[in-house]
């Protein structure tokens, strides 16, 4: 299992003003507030591509979570983070549009306390991802119905975050796919 690095994370209040920076390893032990984004790619057709985190990941490794995720650098904005990591992680550039925010706390294993501001960005994408395997162990396109049972029957499968943001991306998604159907109705 990889070890949580040193990079540096900006911290923020509850209105994702920043108040400081500090280490990445820090922020996590401690459950400081910072800023993150999360990414979901569509398909023209409406299906999401999920990605499974990577056998090294210092938490949720194994999972299935969103496109990709990941946090800004300080004095970098977090849109263009969020272009920088998809390219990284999964080998793939679109055009994003952020979508709505959050801000979640999650304890995980190894004392691991995410605390985040989250930033989520929609984007669509038919090309094929080439993923990092240093971040990524498989990916797969997913039809949202069958992404939400799933979700519902094996909850162990996929990461806190996308767990806690899931409805919310179902509203959003409809305002960019408004004649899909759904079985599934968020809470």
């Amino acid at each position: 299992m990889s070890v949580v690095t040193d990079d540096m994370l900006i911290l923020v209040d509850e209105q994702d003003r920043q108040i400081g920076t500090a280490g990445k390893a820090e922020v996590h032990y401690s459950g400081q507030l910072h800023r993150a984004f999360s990414v979901f790619v569509f398909t023209g057709d409406g299906r999401l591509l999920l990605q499974r985190r990577a056998a090294n990941k210092y938490h949720s490794a194994g999972k299935w979570t969103n496109t990709c995720c990941s946090h800004p650098r300080p004095g970098e904005k977090t849109e263009e983070a969020a272009h920088r990591r998809l390219h990284e992680e999964m080998g793939l550039s679109c055009n994003l549009i952020q979508m709505f925010n959050f801000t979640y706390r999650a304890e995980m294993q190894g004392q691991i306390i995410e605390h985040e501001f989250d930033h989520v960005f929609f984007g669509i994408s038919n090309d094929q991802p080439t993923p990092n395997p240093d971040e990524v162990s498989a990916y797969c396109y997913q039809d949202m119905d069958e992404l939400a049972a799933d979700m519902q029957n094996s909850p162990d499968n996929y990461t806190e975050w996308l767990k806690i943001c899931f409805d919310r991306v179902v509203e959003a998604y409809f305002k960019i796919f408004p004649d899909q159907q759904f079985r599934y109705q968020p809470e």
